[in-house]
């Protein structure tokens, strides 16, 4: 059960979103968008905007989702013998906005590829949602991605209350088939090794979120 999974520990595993030919289909598009290695812009393109759209009404995602949410952004993430990396344990606390707004509860303005980015408080990033669409097998020796179960449920947390969170709760190994779904709230701490075979990850992170923001905000994409 998705949902349960998802409201006790903050991830879930859903299996067989897409087809292995499907993903085979997104190759040439997400090479031609990405220009290798990652980019967060990935939503601008057509093709990722309708398969958002897919994924949002998709029967099995639909439980994780609420009523007004949609796709604010979608990062594309590829990990190889080639470009590897490791990502210490953290949280996604940045939002990507319009423009600035002032208001005491924003904090940690940034701009990464000219999109502009704010730390909203932890009452919107709570009720927000991550899917991780894998276009490739993930195992063990891949870099799969690493949660603290439960985490999302103790806010916003420092390095140091980050580790030890993962001391008192333990970790999960998120391994995936190739079209998979690994869903995942913002709050919950997550990390990722470097991979130690010779094979591709390559990821599509959309985030969704409510279709209207407090404060003065508003999507970048809206």
């Amino acid at each position: 059960m998705p949902a349960l999974h998802l409201q006790r520990q903050g991830v879930a595993h859903i299996p067989a979103v897409l087809s292995a030919a499907a993903c085979a289909q997104l190759e040439t598009p997400v090479l031609q968008a990405a220009n290798r290695g990652g980019t967060r812009c990935m939503l601008d393109q057509p093709w990722c905007a309708a398969l958002a759209d897919e994924l949002r009404n998709h029967p099995l995602l639909q439980t994780l989702l609420g009523d007004n949410d949609h796709a604010v952004q979608c990062t594309y993430f590829e990990k190889s013998a080639s470009r590897n990396w490791l990502v210490s344990l953290h949280q996604d606390l940045s939002i990507p906005v319009r423009q600035k707004c002032a208001h005491p509860a924003l904090s940690g303005w940034s701009e990464k590829e000219g999109m502009l980015f704010v730390q909203p408080p932890t009452s919107l990033l709570a009720n927000m949602l991550a899917l991780r669409l894998h276009l490739d097998e993930c195992g063990i020796r891949d870099g799969a991605l690493v949660v603290v179960p439960g985490s999302h449920m103790q806010g916003r947390q420092t390095p140091e209350q980050a580790i030890a969170s993962r001391e008192q709760l333990g970790q999960i190994l998120c391994t995936a088939a190739r079209g998979d779904i690994i869903a995942m709230r913002p709050l919950t701490l997550h990390a990722s090794s470097k991979a130690s075979g010779y094979s591709q990850r390559r990821v599509l992170h959309f985030v969704f979120g409510p279709r209207s923001l407090p404060y003065g905000l508003a999507w970048a994409n809206s």
